[in-house]
């Protein structure tokens, strides 16, 4: 008997409410190995034979596609491949003035094995489900319609001590980058590229709110900021989609911020490890086909992300639950969480709208940029920091 089906991934990937009902569906087993972003980037990047499908984002292509660690997907082995999105195959209109990794630059494989929005019959990665992230404001404290219009808040001084970030040098540099941008203390030629001069302009920022402490201590997990939001220690903060929905299944009055230079915007989707061949190729062939076909996106779809194929979730979810997520509808009815705990009141809208509206609302998209190993020293530089002047054992390891 052959072993499981490997997937890499990160907690982004609700796994573990997926697990059976996929392999009673496939009839072969999975295994799941989950780690953080960077370790799972290195791993896919640099052992390819460790596992057989690489479920990340777009922005951790590059990477992994310059060791030659993943194959190419064959378009005419997905059997909803005509039925994707073209907000997930071709650059979107308005997408963040095509600033940062849009998913539609690196998705197709060409002759010579470089990647480019050219449509070709290979692909580099699947893509599977998305979101538009900005940054959680605890609205109980807060007026958002008066207080919180722009990235520029998560400088404001009324706020200091009160604002955390992603420690994910991909994620949250990017928040601070948008938000010196939006306050007309930093300008950029390329902010989903930047120059070292710029890199070193927005840690230098960065240092200084850590020094005078207007920024509390990076967060990691995503289940870091639901306790220092219940704890009152956080006003704002970077934040993922199923944090947010946590907070409010745990009765927290929290909002995500609709700033009006526009989200951050990130795609997420599966390569192939170079390793691959036989049955083995055929069972990972059958696990894409399986994700894209409903279940899964009824199940992410409550984490509050979209998938690329929406006709098949729609499908699969009640018409109260579609309308809320992907129509930006109110909640005709109190809708579950993941695990089938209530998490969103009745009548309450999301915000920032429908998926169409907010799709059009793009100021950058997730990038791993030329400079990426400089932005990754520099950025663990600005990590140690915070971590040696408050709470030195949070991050975790």
């Amino acid at each position: 008997m052959t072993g499981p089906l490997r997937i890499l991934t990160t907690e982004i990937q609700p796994w573990r409410f997926l697990k059976e009902r996929a392999e009673a569906d496939l009839g072969f087993p999975l295994e799941f190995i989950e780690t953080d972003f960077n370790s799972a980037q290195r791993m896919a990047a640099l052992e390819p034979d460790s596992y057989d499908v690489y479920d990340q984002c777009f922005h951790n292509l590059d990477i992994v596609w310059y060791w030659r660690a993943v194959q190419p997907i064959e378009t005419k082995r997905i059997s909803q491949w005509d039925n994707i999105d073209p907000f997930s195959r071709i650059s979107p209109p308005n997408a963040g003035r095509n600033l940062g990794d849009v998913p539609a630059s690196r998705l197709y494989v060409q002759q010579d094995l470089s990647l480019s929005d050219a449509p070709s019959a290979r692909i580099s990665m699947l893509p599977t489900f998305y979101n538009f992230d900005s940054f959680a404001v605890n609205a109980a404290d807060i007026d958002m319609e008066r207080d919180i219009r722009s990235w520029a808040a998560l400088l404001d001084p009324k706020w200091a001590g009160q604002v955390a970030l992603v420690d994910e040098p991909a994620i949250g540099l990017f928040d601070l980058a948008l938000a010196l941008s939006a306050s007309g203390q930093m300008t950029f030629e390329n902010i989903g590229n930047m120059s070292v001069h710029e890199i070193d302009g927005v840690i230098d920022r960065a240092t200084s709110l850590v020094q005078s402490g207007h920024l509390s201590p990076f967060w990691l997990r995503a289940s870091d900021p639901v306790d220092r939001f219940l704890s009152g220690e956080l006003k704002l903060a970077s934040i993922w989609s199923p944090t947010l929905v946590e907070m409010k299944r745990q009765g927290l009055n929290v909002r995500q911020a609709h700033p009006t230079e526009g989200y951050r915007a990130w795609h997420g989707g599966m390569c192939l490890s170079r390793c691959l061949s036989g049955a083995t190729l055929d069972r990972a062939y059958d696990w894409l086909n399986w994700y894209l076909d409903g279940p899964a996106g009824a199940i992410v779809a409550r984490q509050g992300y979209y998938m690329s194929v929406p006709d098949r979730v729609k499908e699969c979810l009640p018409k109260a639950d579609w309308d809320y997520w992907y129509e930006g509808l109110p909640a005709a009815e109190p809708l579950n969480d993941v695990e089938g705990h209530v998490a969103i009141p009745k009548g309450h809208v999301r915000s920032g709208g429908s998926r169409t509206e907010r799709a059009h609302h793009i100021a950058l998209w997730n990038t791993t940029m030329d400079e990426h190993n400089y932005v990754v020293r520099r950025w663990n530089e600005l990590v140690t920091l915070a971590s040696s002047k408050t709470r030195p054992n949070r991050r975790a390891s």
